[in-house]
């Protein structure tokens, strides 16, 4: 696959007609953004679905949705239908869905359970749970076919967080170098999130989110808070500092304080669930927000995690499963857990409400040359490098 080059004009880096002079080493107020066409062009979104999505770690599904051997889950990785299951000995596989027949979707549904084995709905062809090849209509009247050759195309898997992480890539890379650093440069210290313990902790609420943006969008939004005083007055509530448009994920190690009104993250800031049990009196209080390139959202407060993954499926189409994580006898005294859920459920519907109104926008003759970042957005250029560089990658 050819280049995809994305780099803006350049058109948006002044401070304005009438402004103020700047001294010639100061940095400018405004950046410029990806062109539009960068979040409208299917060619764009495919080599980004090459290079990015089928090229990375993606997280997947939550470890916990797989709860007994034959449970299964299938997901969208770029243009691979992905199918992860546990095998009989409890451990997770992951495998292309397709069957090495005629190319069938093995597993048509989201998720299921199977007993024994997966097969094919269109000739039987039949793998066990660690993608042999076991049975097929007259396969012992072809002695000749290597069953152990024609088994699933499994792919690398790797659990954290409780999360599985796929990568469909023949050769992954280092999980340390991408995932792990995402979360150090944004904590200081990766073990950090070990004190929340998101493996240990219940599902308590999943919603899906069907949102009409490109998934860049998504990313751009959720690193900045220039918006959070204008659309976000729950939020705000909670976190005062947000109400500056402070980005807290470009400043290392920090989490914005509860405001003193504030006695848990919820949607009237009234008290959570308690603090989790290795989380330090210096996290008490305070929320971070990780993103992971190239599609996990972690947000961590003291008393329960909340886990976003997105599914890109196409340039201006991007499913976003949300997760509400908390201690395991939080959720099974099957305490009232709405006023927390509804805060960041009204963040998210907030969110994406304004990702769907930039969407076509995208397309417009005005944003052909991309827009601009104020100060507070510029780490936002950071991401669009990232990208840039990943296009710029031969396959």
């Amino acid at each position: 696959m050819t280049t995809v080059p994305l780099a803006g004009t350049g058109t948006g880096t002044g401070t304005g007609t009438g402004g103020p002079e700047q001294d010639e080493d100061a940095a400018p107020s405004l950046l410029p953004t990806l062109p539009g066409r960068a979040y409208t062009d299917p060619e764009i979104f495919r080599a980004e679905q090459e290079r990015i999505f089928e090229s990375l770690w993606f997280c997947a599904v939550r470890a916990g949705d797989l709860d007994r051997p034959g449970a299964f889950r299938t997901v969208q990785i770029g243009r691979e239908n992905v199918l992860v299951t546990r095998n009989r000995r409890g451990g997770i596989r992951a495998f292309l869905n397709v069957c090495r027949h005629r190319g069938a979707r093995l597993c048509t549904q989201e998720s299921g359970e199977v007993r024994r084995n997966l097969q094919c709905p269109y000739h039987a062809w039949t793998y066990d749970l660690d993608g042999k090849l076991i049975a097929a209509p007259n396969l012992t009247s072809m002695p000749d076919v290597d069953r152990g050759a024609y088994g699933l195309r499994g792919l690398h898997v790797r659990e954290w967080l409780g999360y599985v992480w796929v990568c469909v890539a023949e050769e992954p890379p280092s999980f340390e170098e991408t995932v792990l650093r995402d979360v150090a440069e944004r904590l200081g210290d990766a073990g950090v999130i070990g004190h929340y313990r998101p493996e240990q902790l219940a599902l308590g609420r999943r919603v899906t989110y069907d949102v009409r943006a490109n998934w860049k969008l998504i990313i751009e939004n959720f690193m900045e808070c220039y918006h959070c005083a204008t659309i976000h007055p729950e939020l705000t509530e909670v976190l005062p500092e947000f109400a500056d448009g402070f980005a807290a994920q470009f400043y290392v190690g920090h989490g914005p304080e509860f405001a003193e009104s504030a006695e848990g993250f919820t949607v009237d800031g009234g008290a959570g669930f308690g603090r989790l049990p290795e989380v330090p009196e210096a996290h008490d209080r305070r929320y971070y927000a990780i993103t992971v390139r190239p599609q996990v959202f972690v947000n961590l407060v003291p008393d329960h995690v909340i886990l976003h993954r997105m599914f890109p499926l196409s340039h201006e189409r991007t499913v976003v499963e949300c997760d509400w994580l908390y201690a395991p006898e939080v959720v099974a005294s099957g305490a009232d857990l709405s006023r927390s859920v509804e805060l960041f459920h009204r963040v998210n519907t907030q969110d994406f409400e304004a990702c769907e109104r930039t969407q076509p926008a995208m397309d417009s003759r005005v944003y052909g040359d991309g827009g601009v970042l104020v100060p507070s957005e510029h780490h936002i250029g950071e991401f669009h490098a990232w990208v840039t560089g990943r296009l710029d990658t031969p396959p």
